[in-house]
């Protein structure tokens, strides 16, 4: 990918002063676990010619050198897929039981595809430029903000994002489907893991008082891969808090939360024209 040094680290999220080491060092240069995943995301989202050059370059050093990294690399069974209408990368859920809700009762999901990311400003700026649709109240005459393109998308109802969802051939998750794909088949507490570990997620605690790119917590992933499951901002989706209420829940905490609310399996939910500085959404799909 060829791009200069501070914005490839902007991409991968790392500090510009990181490029140069890492080209000194050649070969011989051995990234910690969390920038390799990193750089396996940037890999994952990149076009198709650029992944086509990768796997060719890393086929022709398999081929000539025991490199096991190539190989594994090589082996691995892509869980993840493009999305044709609105482009975002979406991950396999697997069929089978999760564990579900403060008590880890055992509950039993057909499989489905999620966003890896929150639907971005930059995301939904497609949307509301091919569908008319009304834009966001803090995007500038109706105009996403470059800072934010990056940011989740905020300042939507519960209809402006299912209307999103349906332009796009997918729809919101229900609140199971959120949870399992935030904590994993086996219950944990926290997408990461069990640990309370506040700075692994945008949360009131870190100070930030804003949303931030989608991509930033690599180390706050869910074991699926998925992105922003506590904090930065709460997602919408399609399950009614009660049938008929019109309030639908929302999951995952967000800038403004304190981290004892940031647990996937905790709830809240809000009347459907609500809309506010720190809810998004994301979206599901059939595999």
């Amino acid at each position: 990918m060829r791009k200069p040094g501070k914005a490839f680290a902007e991409l991968v999220g790392v500090n510009p002063r990181q490029i140069p080491r890492w080209e000194g060092r050649g070969e011989t240069l051995e990234l910690s676990l969390t920038n390799q995943a990193a750089l396996d995301t940037v890999l994952s989202e990149a076009p198709r010619d650029i992944q086509q050059r990768f796997a060719a370059l890393i086929t022709e050093r398999a081929a000539v050198e025991n490199d096991e990294r190539a190989e594994e690399l090589l082996r691995r069974d892509s869980r993840t897929s493009r999305r044709p209408v609105d482009g975002m990368l979406m991950t396999l859920v697997e069929e089978g039981i999760y564990l579900s809700g403060a008590d880890n009762r055992s509950v039993w999901l057909d499989s489905f595809l999620i966003d890896i990311y929150p639907t971005t400003n930059e995301d939904y700026e497609k949307f509301v430029r091919l569908t008319r649709h009304r834009p966001p109240q803090h995007w500038p005459s109706g105009r996403c903000p470059t800072d934010l393109s990056h940011h989740p998308v905020v300042w939507v109802t519960w209809l402006d994002v299912n209307a999103y969802a349906r332009w796009s051939g997918k729809a919101l998750p229900t609140a199971r489907q959120w949870e399992k794909a935030a904590r994993g088949t086996k219950g944990r507490i926290y997408p990461w893991g069990n640990e309370p570990t506040a700075a692994k997620a945008n949360i009131s605690e870190t100070g930030m008082d804003d949303t931030t790119p989608v991509s930033r917590y690599q180390s706050g992933a869910s074991p699926y891969g998925v992105f922003d499951m506590c904090g930065n901002t709460w997602e919408w989706c399609s399950t009614e808090e009660t049938p008929g209420s019109g309030r639908y829940e929302l999951k995952g905490s967000a800038f403004t939360s304190p981290f004892e609310r940031a647990a996937p399996s905790l709830q809240n939910a809000a009347n459907s024209s609500m809309q506010d500085n720190d809810t998004g959404f994301r979206c599901v799909s059939r595999p």
